[in-house]
């Protein structure tokens, strides 16, 4: 039986509520979205509706604990905008998942498949949860109350979720099986991160880090750095950051710096991504590894002297304050809104070339559509095809960035919103949406 930890009270009328700080994501989305918008001269009704969702659904989801309680959850799912095509997110769990959270994160989604150019729109999902404290039978009801809740919302040509944060291919298999037993038929494609024997895709776990590998690799040709020796810091070693490291490494990059929840360390001999990541896919965290080096203050880890630089953990990492002290030559963002915005000016003037999020990351979305393009086929690829397929699709985006910010000497955060945002909106005006 789980062990379960309770608040004494919960208020939950303000479950889930974000602050409207200046680091609020959602508000961070709207500002970014503003400053594309004009430069791109967009029309005031579409650019308005760019700022916000298109629907939000929350849901409050009765569970049945072990112990034979019953405890009541709350959760959202956001579609930001399906003007090119069905919604695509994943959906996390977590316990301080807020609705701007999820807002922000389906925003960004929008982006991500206008710039890799592939025909779906923005969504994302988040239950309100720790599922540290949940047993698997715990996690099995939760997971299918949640798409009762959300069901008849979501399919192969309305929204598709994913995995995310906390979720993985065990949590999807139960959720595409409660979706069958709702509909009364299967439908595989209705959400992409499964298991191989439900319709998976091959290449789908290092979909995201191979992306930021394929991203860094066409930064270095351009800015003219050999990656043999360039030294690597990654910051948070999950799925992402580790998978990152090592495919790096086997381009010739020296793992230099490492963190995780357990702490930072640097060594300047090198440690080996390989050999760290599976003692990390065993104990969870990297701490006890040999050769990590000698521990490095948190705060100080992204400052960390090397060539390429990976935040693949949390958002709000670099800002103003510290970004000045942060000059990789390469800022690859494995992890969802790292840079707050007043920190890109800083970082683009000191010459650091950032790949942003939304393009950075966008291996696994990418590879969640070939999911479902194999799931609406029935007809499923081997990994060469997979790897192949990726690449295409991540280098051709890359490149549209980098010519945009060419053309219009901007930052390359702000130039793969001037390609994300005219993709999108010209399928909005299209179809007379404004």
């Amino acid at each position: 039986m789980a062990k379960h930890s309770y608040p004494e009270s919960v208020d939950f009328h303000a479950v889930g509520v974000s602050s409207d700080s200046e680091q609020n994501p959602f508000r961070i989305v709207q500002r970014q979205v503003d400053e594309a918008a004009a430069l791109l001269h967009l029309d005031p009704g579409l650019h308005e509706l760019l700022r916000w969702p298109l629907r939000e659904i929350h849901v409050t989801l009765p569970v049945r604990m072990d112990d034979g309680s019953t405890r009541v959850f709350h959760g959202f799912r956001v579609q930001h905008n399906d003007a090119r095509g069905p919604c695509k997110g994943g959906i996390r769990f977590h316990p301080e998942e807020t609705i701007d959270d999820v807002r922000a994160l389906a925003a960004w989604m929008t982006w991500k498949c206008a710039l890799v150019d592939i025909p779906l729109g923005g969504g994302k999902g988040g239950i309100i949860c720790d599922p540290r404290n949940l047993s698997q039978r715990e996690l099995e009801r939760l997971a299918r109350a949640y798409i009762r809740q959300i069901g008849h919302h979501i399919g192969l040509v309305k929204d598709v979720p994913a995995p995310d944060v906390n979720t993985n291919a065990q949590i999807m298999a139960w959720m595409v099986d409660e979706f069958a037993f709702m509909h009364g038929y299967n439908e595989f494609g209705v959400i992409t991160g499964k298991p191989i024997a439900l319709g998976g895709s091959l290449g789908r776990e290092d979909a995201t880090g191979r992306g930021v590998m394929i991203t860094v690799r066409e930064a270095a040709k351009k800015i003219g750095l050999d990656l043999k020796g360039a030294r690597m810091v990654v910051q948070g070693y999950g799925n992402v950051g580790s998978w990152a490291a090592v495919l790096l490494q086997d381009l010739g990059c020296k793992l230099v710096g490492v963190a995780d929840e357990s702490g930072a360390w640097s060594n300047p001999n090198g440690i080996d991504a390989w050999a760290l990541k599976e003692y990390a896919k065993e104990h969870r965290i990297i701490k006890g590894f040999p050769g990590l080096g000698e521990p490095v203050p948190p705060e100080r880890f992204l400052e960390l002297p090397c060539e390429v630089l990976v935040p693949a953990a949390l958002h709000n990492q670099i800002f103003k304050e510290n970004a000045p002290r942060i000059r990789p030559r390469i800022l690859a963002e494995g992890a969802n809104g790292p840079t707050v915005p007043e920190a890109d000016p800083i970082l683009f003037q000191n010459g650091v070339y950032v790949l942003p999020d939304f393009l950075c990351n966008a291996g696994g979305v990418t590879v969640s559509y070939f999911e479902m393009v194999q799931n609406a086929y029935n007809f499923y690829w081997d990994l060469k095809t997979v790897h192949e397929h990726l690449e295409q699709k991540m280098v051709t985006a890359f490149e549209a960035v980098h010519e945009m910010a060419q053309k219009y000497k901007v930052h390359n955060r702000l130039a793969a919103y001037l390609v994300a945002i005219s993709r999108v909106a010209e399928a909005m005006r299209v179809r007379g949406w404004a």
